[in-house]
């Protein structure tokens, strides 16, 4: 499963940034694992930020975006919409069984 975690600030950008590195920390940490695929700040900033999270079910990225020290917090939350896949570029379809096989 494809989840694109849509992380929505609750306030200002201000009011997040005392959490700034240890949101960073679990980016990196998740980044690490390979379950984030991709992750960023939209455009405009101050509105959040994304995340495309790849091989896990529903539940296991409701749990983990739970833990993300921003929602912890209480300074943004996360919207998830869960993707089956059915067409892939190429590109991203070689990613995407990478992953699954780095998990196996």
């Amino acid at each position: 499963m494809l989840h694109v975690l849509t992380v929505s600030y609750t306030g200002s950008e201000e009011e997040a940034a005392p959490f700034v590195r240890d949101h960073v920390g679990y980016l990196e940490r998740h980044h690490a694992d390979g379950l984030f695929l991709v992750s960023g700040q939209t455009v405009p900033s101050s509105q959040g930020g994304a995340i495309v999270a790849y091989g896990v079910d529903r539940e296991t990225i409701e749990r983990i975006s739970a833990e993300d020290p921003f929602v912890v917090n209480g300074v943004a939350t996360h919207s998830i919409t869960t993707i089956e896949p059915g067409r892939v570029h190429p590109a991203l379809a070689e990613l995407l069984a990478a992953t699954e096989a780095s998990r196996d």
